[in-house]
């Protein structure tokens, strides 16, 4: 699921999607809500796609798809919106070495607020340089 992500971040989010994904670099709005948060839903739709897939026997592996996207949505969610972002004000506290090497290669990818340019698409997996200290 990370090469998935890193894959549509990279060239669907900053791509032909860059619309709809801008204003998460580049805050043009006064909502909680970013015109971003439509991928989440996109991506939920497509995972219950594929749990009725498998329901109604149409594709065997549906189920393990289906529960892959969930399972990725929900790591997403958590690490994304509410330990990078602080959308929600938990694990605030969170400082260990991974914790600290996610944010860094974060906080590099919205250095870039254009789509051209960026770095670090990719969300769990974190480049070996953000490790240090």
């Amino acid at each position: 699921m990370e090469f998935m992500a890193w894959f549509s971040h990279k060239y669907i989010m900053h791509g032909f999607l860059w619309h709809l994904h801008a204003d998460h670099h580049k805050k043009d709005h006064d909502s909680w809500f970013e015109r971003n948060d439509a991928f989440f839903i996109f991506y939920a739709v497509v995972s219950i796609c594929f749990f009725l897939l498998w329901q109604y026997d149409i594709l065997f592996v549906g189920l393990a798809i289906g529960l892959g996207i969930f399972a990725y949505g929900c790591a997403y969610f958590l690490v994304h919106d509410i330990f990078i972002h602080q959308r929600i004000k938990w694990f605030r506290n969170a400082n260990n070495r991974y914790a600290k090497a996610v944010r860094r290669a974060h906080k590099m990818h919205h250095k870039h607020i254009g789509k051209e340019d960026g770095e670090c698409f990719g969300m769990l997996v974190v480049p070996f340089k953000y490790f240090k200290n």
